[in-house]
């Protein structure tokens, strides 16, 4: 079996069933106990599973349904971490804010992560179940130097260690579990290409010219000594909310230069709009490794026409050999419990547009 990426993959979240809307809600309220939950949850990720088989998907995720967030449902299980409101100053209603991931004790992963969600997934597909997790840069981005206790760590190196080895824990229980795909997401890089959020980490306490070489050692680190037959890729994009975006700006080529030195099998990038840039800085991605280029948007319901996608591929290839690079959608379709803009048909006639297009494309 061909390891992953694959030509035809996705990044994995998907739009919530009503049903399942429904009943986290209730749960929330505290009119649903946790079994019945689990047994919507299960119910609702069982037909996901077998949407995606049906479309011809050899990745295979849950859909990120028992979550609410693609990246605090994880952080908040990490030892020394702790979900603190943000204060206003945001255009988005206040519910709707997620809580920020802040550092307030010594950072470890005492027990396992998001371990039964896999196994419940594996139980119910013999092709690739994939996870995914947030990246260790992941408990730094959002708050910063500002949001890491300085008591706790005065030495920002202790903390880069502390969460490395914290995520090689989470890892290898997911290893144990039978994970031979994981995911990991991070959205730093190519925040780090938009001006106007390298003011905000300034903010923040840091100097964002410094974090693209950080945040992949990070990742190179949380991954040391994994085993050879873990395939293990990256994602980043440019924010994904009710189908807007936080960050703009084409990759430049020292943060994504610095984002090829993670020793991953390949790297989904979004290349959906304009604000994405042309296709130039894939020029530094290494020899054996793969880009899965996010032609597809989840952003809308519009299905991208077949020879536009096999154009941008063309000219992709221009900068890296053609069997180097996969496609898929340029994001989740559901990165939080709310959901992108456009029907569950659009979403899956997109994924469908995936496979259809990689199918002629690579044979």
């Amino acid at each position: 079996m061909t390891r992953p990426p694959f030509h035809a993959d996705h990044v994995g979240s998907l739009l919530r069933p009503a049903e399942l809307r429904d009943a986290r809600a209730k749960a929330k309220a505290g009119a649903l106990d946790a079994d019945e939950l689990r047994a919507i949850e299960d119910r609702a990720i069982a037909r996901a599973v077998k949407r995606q088989e049906e479309i011809g998907l050899q990745p295979i995720t849950d859909g990120e349904f028992r979550r609410d967030f693609w990246h605090l449902d994880f952080l908040q299980q990490l030892d020394g971490i702790e979900l603190v409101p943000v204060p206003g100053g945001h255009t988005f209603k206040a519910e709707d804010v997620p809580p920020m991931a802040s550092v307030t004790g010594k950072l470890d992963c005492s027990r396992p992560i998001m371990v039964e969600h896999f196994r419940y997934l594996k139980s119910l597909t013999r092709r690739t179940p994939k996870f995914t997790m947030p990246s260790p840069g992941t408990a730094h981005m959002r708050g910063g130097r500002n949001a890491i206790s300085r008591t706790v760590y005065p030495d920002l190196e202790e903390f880069w260690a502390d969460i490395s080895a914290a995520y090689r824990k989470a890892i290898r229980h997911l290893y144990d579990a039978g994970c031979r795909y994981l995911q990991l997401d991070d959205v730093g890089f190519s925040y780090l290409c938009d001006e106007k959020v390298r003011e905000n980490f300034r903010k923040n306490g840091d100097d964002p010219a410094t974090l693209a070489p950080v945040y992949a050692r990070a990742i190179n680190d949380a991954l040391a000594g994994r085993p050879a037959d873990l395939a293990v890729t990256m994602h980043t994009c440019r924010g994904n909310f009710r189908s807007t975006w936080f960050a703009a700006g084409g990759y430049q080529d020292d943060v994504v230069a610095a984002m090829f030195t993670a020793k991953v099998d390949g790297f989904f990038m979004e290349y959906d709009s304009e604000r994405a840039g042309g296709f130039g800085p894939l020029k530094h991605l290494p020899r054996g490794k793969k880009v899965v280029l996010g032609l597809v948007t989840t952003k809308s319901g519009a299905l991208e026409p077949k020879d536009a996608l096999k154009r941008r591929i063309d000219e992709a290839a221009k900068y890296v050999p053609l069997e180097s690079v996969c496609l898929s959608p340029q994001c989740g379709f559901s990165s939080t419990h709310h959901g992108n803009l456009l029907t569950e048909d659009e979403q899956w006639a997109k994924l469908a547009r995936v496979v259809e297009v990689a199918a002629e494309v690579w044979h």
